[in-house]
This record gives C-alpha cells, structure tokens and sequence, in this order.
C-alpha cells in the first residue's frame, strides 16, 4: 500500500501551531494507522480547514507522504463531531493521548480505526462514562497485541469467580490465597466481568488500577496529560462520568 492517501477515514488526535498559518497534526487513518501530517495555511485567517482539523470530527483526508511527515491536500467533513462535554470530552483527549503513545506511526492494525469510533460513539451514549473507557483500554491493549488473559489463569486453568489473582502483565493471573498482599490483587469475579464486551459500571470502576498496571509498561515514566485534566471538572452525573476519577 502506498502511503499517499485520497479521502481516506480519519480523525485529527492532536494539532499544534507550526511556522505562522500552518498546523502540524497526529491522525488516525481508518488504512494507514496514525500519520503525522503538516496542513500548510491551515491557521491562517481565510482557511476553511481552521474550523475542520479538530479532533472528534469525521473527517476525509487526502494527502502525500514523501518524507517523515505527510502534507495534507485537502479534508471533508465526513459526519457531524461527537458531541462530548465535561469529563467525556476529557476521556475523548485521554483515548486520542493512548493511541499517540501506544502506535508508531504508519503502523495499522485491523479493526483499530472501527475501535475507536466505537469508543467514541459509546463516550455519547453509555451512562457510565468508566464502562466506555474499560472497555476501549482492553480492547486497544488486545489489537496490538498486549491482550489480557481474563477467564484463565497464568497456568491456564479456569479463572474461578470466587477466587483472588494477583495480576502480573507478563504472566497473567497468579492465584492467591486471599485479597491481601503486594502487587494487584482482584477477584476473579473482576477478571471474568472486564472479559465483557461492555464490563458493568460496578466492574468498569473496580478495574481501573488493573487496567493502569497492565498499560504502564507500555507507556513508559511520561505522565499522561489527560489525566491530570480530570481534576478539573466534578465527578457525579451523566456528562461528568463515574464518581471515580477512572482514567
């Protein structure tokens, strides 16, 4: 597959102002994986893309690649933006942080660009904001091939619901007597309800230190950004998410 592209699926992760009217940008491409792309004049005062090149928004790109970064052609909207607010809108910015540390560039994985709109789509519509954002850390984790082992063991025997597992990301659940100890300690009634394909809110809140044990080796020491914006906004309530602070 050639790395130019024409009106390819697409959604901005991130942009950032470069010389005097043009914007450097992150995408997610539905064939190509993430791409850096530079949308030359795109700040500047008479631009129609100034409006367009944000993230959240459906969108139709066509570019060309020569070097290390693409140059945009053209972008159509391709669908209205996603209507997320408060906490939502954080955990959109959280989703877009995860696939610009956890991909390289040009590097696509089936089914990646349809997981995303799907987090996105269910960030809208689900009543727990903790459930959407469970189920895409696992989900993400999976397609790139760092996919929990939630209904067996580290020895690969059944995970009992009854039972307690301390987590290791590189082996998997190790049985242990009881829910005291080092390490990540959960039931194994936590370990097979994240195994849904949407994990109840009472699932979705318990795993959050699971899921930011399992991600850290992947993300390294760098802090995530989004996080430290979930302070801002008040816990509690359909637009504002869970009442703990999950991401």
């Amino acid at each position: 597959m050639g790395r130019d592209a024409v009106l390819e699926p697409a959604f901005v992760l991130h942009g950032r102002a470069y010389r005097n009217t043009s914007r450097l940008l992150e995408v997610l491409s539905r064939d190509h994986g993430r791409i850096g792309l530079v949308a030359r004049g795109a700040a500047g005062p008479r631009s129609r893309l100034a409006g367009l090149l944000q993230p959240f928004r459906p969108l139709a790109m066509t570019w060309r690649a020569r070097g290390e970064l693409g140059t945009l052609q053209t972008a159509e909207a391709a669908g209205v933006p996603l209507p997320l607010q408060g906490r939502r809108l954080v955990s959109g910015f959280y989703g877009n942080e995860l696939l610009i540390r956890l991909l390289g560039r040009e590097d696509p994985h089936p089914g990646l660009f349809e997981c995303y709109v799907g987090y996105l789509e269910a960030l809208t519509t689900v009543s727990d904001e903790a459930v959407a954002v469970r189920a895409f850390e696992r989900d993400l984790l999976g397609l790139l091939g760092y996919g929990l082992a939630l209904t067996v063991d580290a020895d690969d025997q059944p995970v009992v619901p009854e039972g307690w597992y301390r987590y290791d990301p590189g082996r998997g659940a190790v049985p242990v007597a009881g829910p005291n100890g080092g390490g990540v300690i959960v039931s194994g009634d936590l370990l097979t309800g994240l195994a849904a394909p949407m994990p109840s809110p009472q699932v979705a809140r318990a795993s959050r230190a699971l899921m930011r044990a399992v991600m850290a080796p992947h993300l390294g020491d760098r802090p995530l950004r989004s996080r430290e914006l979930y302070a801002r906004y008040p816990t509690g309530g359909r637009q504002h998410g869970p009442s703990s602070r999950q991401s």
